[in-house]
């Protein structure tokens, strides 16, 4: 128990380290963003989901709680949207055979409508 409570004493100092650590690079970065790649953001954000959101308020960060549980929902969000599923995006395209005798139909005849182009297409077909 001994060894215990002095090895999470030491845990505490090193963690206490480490924020002192950042809060410095952090006053020395000043307002500017840190350039963040997605995998960093990745990760940060699967760490920071993790300790939730009473521990990451009390802790020292390069972003904000809000920012790191964000980044978690969209996250989630993409591995849950079936995007790699998915073959085309909207409807499907219109032949050009049928696009080139609905124009034919309207050049030749001014005074059709499309109820009766659409009629006249499908007697052609």
């Amino acid at each position: 128990m001994i060894f215990a409570s002095w090895v999470h004493s030491e845990q505490q100092k090193i963690i206490e380290f480490y924020q002192a650590e950042l809060k410095a690079v952090m006053d020395a970065q000043g307002k500017r963003r840190l350039p963040l790649t997605d995998d960093q953001r990745r990760l940060l954000a699967v760490k920071g989901k993790s300790l939730g959101r009473k521990v990451l308020m009390e802790m020292t960060t390069i972003v904000t709680p809000d920012t790191l549980l964000r980044w978690h929902r969209q996250l989630v969000a993409k591995k849950w949207d079936y995007s790699e599923r998915r073959k085309a995006v909207g409807r499907p395209r219109i032949r050009q055979v049928i696009v080139d005798l609905t124009l034919r139909f309207a050049k030749e005849n001014p005074t059709w409508g499309y109820d009766r182009i659409q009629g006249a297409l499908a007697n052609v077909g």
